[in-house]
């Protein structure tokens, strides 16, 4: 991921990921995981490993897709 890149999903992106991941109920692991991004993304020297950035890049394109509406269940 180029500084650039990086830089871009910080900035641009990363506050709407952590707003969809604190509000949909996501696993902790995510939820402890979006926030360390955060921290870490304030650092001039940081840049994700391979693994993170993944998860950044699979994150980031999610926000793309619409969040999945609550089904209701009807009782026949």
């Amino acid at each position: 991921m180029t500084e650039r890149e990086l830089d871009e999903i910080l900035t641009f992106h990363w506050p709407l990921v952590i707003r969809r991941v604190m509000d949909d109920g996501s696993d902790q692991w995510l939820m402890r995981f979006v926030r360390s991004i955060a921290r870490r993304g304030k650092r001039p020297e940081w840049s994700p490993s391979g693994k993170q950035e993944r998860v950044m890049r699979r994150l980031v394109s999610d926000l793309g897709a619409p969040a999945e509406p609550e089904l209701e269940l009807i009782e026949r």
